[in-house]
């Protein structure tokens, strides 16, 4: 399932974090955002999980609705108060199918079981999250994603604060989305880790630096660019309006390119 931004911009009160964003996130690619600290990298994220409301342009989602997102947010952000055992955790991941009161049927225990299996987490099912290191509380939450079996996976810094053998783990899970043809799309800080697992990659600061190629984009000139961005990006200015019209279709302009990426329409001469 594709992905098209059309000149996004997301604020905080009022104040522009993502800045006219506008690309195309292809299916079954797995598409990195990467950039300096405060470049609206989650910010983005979230607005294409719906967990932010766009204040000028549009999200749009070619066959698959906003509930069948699997979004994992940064550990920071997720609740850890609540009473809950592994199981019931990842038990929650099928709460998108058969709602959060259905009890949890034979093909549904089977799945859970599976995904616990998968991240090497079966003999932890009764144990409370309030027990689990960072490690092990980040596979469980990859287990309720494998549950979820959502066609579109959103990952923000999936990866940070985790231990080598997890993220050997986790980065076998995103290598297996990969094959499944699943659209994967996840905040990154390690570049290496960018440039052996994703196809494309967003290098952001506020706005789009580069889109391409982790080889065309990861260049020492763009990564300057970005810094030098951010570092004089000027958030105080009220958000600004565009002309943009509703969506009708994933064509932003029918003489735009077609490849994943940043849009770059052709100018009237075709150039």
């Amino acid at each position: 399932m594709s992905v098209l931004l059309q000149n996004v911009t997301v604020s905080y009160q009022r104040r522009p974090a993502v800045h006219h964003v506008s690309g195309r996130i292809c299916a079954g690619v797995a598409t990195a955002i990467v950039g300096p600290n405060g470049a609206g990298k989650s910010t983005l994220l979230k607005a294409i999980a719906g967990v932010l409301p766009v204040d000028n342009g549009h999200v749009v989602l070619s066959e698959c609705l906003q509930n069948e997102l699997a979004y994992l947010p940064q550990k920071a952000e997720i609740d850890l108060s609540m009473p809950m055992t592994v199981f019931e955790l990842v038990a929650t991941g099928l709460w998108r199918t058969v709602g959060a009161f259905a009890r949890v049927s034979a093909a549904g225990l089977a799945r859970i079981e599976q995904a616990l299996m998968q991240v090497g987490m079966q003999d932890f099912s009764a144990r409370p999250l309030q027990a689990l290191s960072i490690g092990q509380l980040q596979r469980v939450l990859f287990a309720r994603i494998l549950v979820q079996d959502a066609p579109v996976i959103l990952l923000d810094e999936p990866f940070n604060a985790v231990d080598a053998s997890t993220t050997e783990v986790l980065l076998g899970l995103l290598r297996c989305w990969q094959i499944e043809r699943r659209t994967v799309v996840a905040v990154l800080h390690d570049f290496e880790q960018v440039k052996r697992y994703f196809q494309e990659v967003v290098l952001l600061a506020h706005e789009v630096v580069a889109w391409g190629k982790p080889a065309e984009v990861l260049t020492v000139e763009n990564l300057m660019s970005a810094n030098e961005r951010c570092a004089h990006w000027f958030d105080r200015g009220e958000v600004c309006h565009t002309e943009v019209v509703a969506p009708i279709s994933m064509h932003i302009d029918p003489m735009a390119h077609e490849h994943c990426g940043h849009m770059h329409p052709h100018n009237e001469e075709g150039a």
